[in-house]
């Protein structure tokens, strides 16, 4: 293996081969295997594995135990370069999704549920530490922008092709994870052999960091953790569940989904850009709290399928935003801190992932209006903290307290 370019050295490369372009290409491959897997997830184990509520809490409370786990790439990058970790974790991600369908028992899909998971999960902690080390601060929350876009892109695609194809060529679930699952293979494989390693500018620690001045940082993943697994479980099991979507019904709901935000990703870049962490995460989680709101009115209220359909794809648009606690996080790090506090990060936003849907799950069988009024109180409690970012975050200036502080002492 050749030695690794320095980042300012990449510019002197082929386009193609820069690191900007493997960041985009990486926006591409992760999708495709992971929104496969997603798009058939909900009606695969309903009809082929015959789940209930309880029983879909308990997949996605042991597809997020890697999640929880991945403070342990820390330890792997001591021995592992950042980068080819990240390949590798695709092409995990990428295998396990192949092979899902010719293992349709509880325990067939909990395990590949769990290798799939930690494929997804390292790539993931991986991708957001080079993303904040590749990309400079000033232009970081527009390129983020770009490649959500991207990924989305790369989804539309994938439903695009199931909404299409599934029932005139009577296509089955065996068939749909193993294109899916390997196409994301045979992209990682290129990249490893195509693209040079990259050296950042900062060396990183490679042993865990936790600083309390990063404490907001933290509550915001650990409440972002909680709020997602909402959506991710039971939005769309509500889809099928309670309205008899079927497969090409829900990958319709997520094309809808994409299309938006192909367009609307970049916009929000922009947005993060010209107002601000504050001021975006202020917006999305007041949206998010009446989003939840009124997805307990379709239960109690009966408001209907088309109101469901409406907060779902809102409620998805709200995810673009989430790049803000990203852009937040790279203006007040130190930059050697950024991989070891991606693991940290990731880990704690996953302490109520792991344990909210199987606790969830038994409470929707009994109330799926108090499952929603829960999420929405937990969006309050996000708002409440978004407010105390600073409008100019920045180190030593991490909350608004500390800008108190510091002008009281002058």
């Amino acid at each position: 293996m050749s030695d690794p370019i320095p980042l300012a050295q990449a510019v002197h490369l082929p386009r193609w081969q820069r690191p900007l372009v493997l960041l985009f290409l990486m926006a591409v491959a992760m999708p495709i295997a992971f929104n496969t897997w997603a798009a058939l997830l909900n009606n695969f184990v309903i009809e082929v594995a015959d789940f209930d509520g309880s029983d879909i809490g308990l997949l996605h409370t042991v597809r997020e135990i890697p999640g929880f786990l991945a403070i342990g790439v820390i330890a792997i990058i001591i021995y592992v370069r950042e980068q080819v970790l990240g390949m590798v974790s695709l092409i995990l991600l990428g295998v396990a999704t192949a092979v899902t369908a010719y293992f349709p028992s509880l325990g067939g899909i909990l395990t590949l549920t769990m290798l799939s998971s930690i494929g997804f999960h390292y790539y993931e902690t991986v991708n957001q530490s080079l993303q904040l080390q590749w990309l400079p601060k000033d232009r970081a929350p527009k390129i983020l922008g770009w490649l959500v876009a991207t990924g989305s892109a790369a989804t539309f695609v994938v439903y695009l092709i199931i909404l299409l194809l599934w029932e005139p060529l009577g296509l089955t679930y065996n068939i749909v994870y193993m294109v899916g699952g390997m196409v994301t293979v045979a992209i990682a494989v290129f990249a490893m052999v195509a693209y040079p390693q990259f050296d950042g500018p900062t060396p990183q620690l490679k042993k865990m960091v936790l600083r309390r001045r990063y404490w907001l940082y933290y509550a915001l993943q650990f409440m972002a953790g909680a709020r997602r697994q909402i959506f991710m479980v039971f939005a769309g099991f509500m889809m099928v569940e309670k309205f008899g979507y079927e497969v090409h019904e829900l990958t319709g709901l997520f094309l809808i989904n994409l299309v938006i935000n192909m367009f609307i990703a970049p916009v929000l870049g922009n947005v993060v850009h010209k107002f601000g962490e504050r001021n975006t995460l202020v917006f999305e989680y007041t949206g998010l709290v009446a989003v939840f709101l009124a997805y307990g009115g379709v239960y109690y209220l009966g408001w209907g399928v088309a109101i469901a359909a409406f907060l779902y794809v809102v409620d998805h648009i709200f995810f673009g935003l989430a790049l803000a606690l990203k852009t937040y996080f790279q203006k007040i790090a130190d930059p050697q801190d950024i991989a070891p506090t991606a693991a940290v990060a990731f880990t704690i936003n996953h302490i109520a992932a792991v344990a909210l849907p199987v606790v969830l799950g038994l409470l929707w069988l009994v109330s799926p209006l108090l499952v929603f009024l829960i999420a929405a109180g937990m969006a309050g409690v996000s708002l409440m903290l978004a407010l105390l970012i600073p409008r100019h975050p920045a180190p030593g200036h991490e909350t608004i307290f500390k800008i108190r502080l510091t002008a009281a002492a002058e």
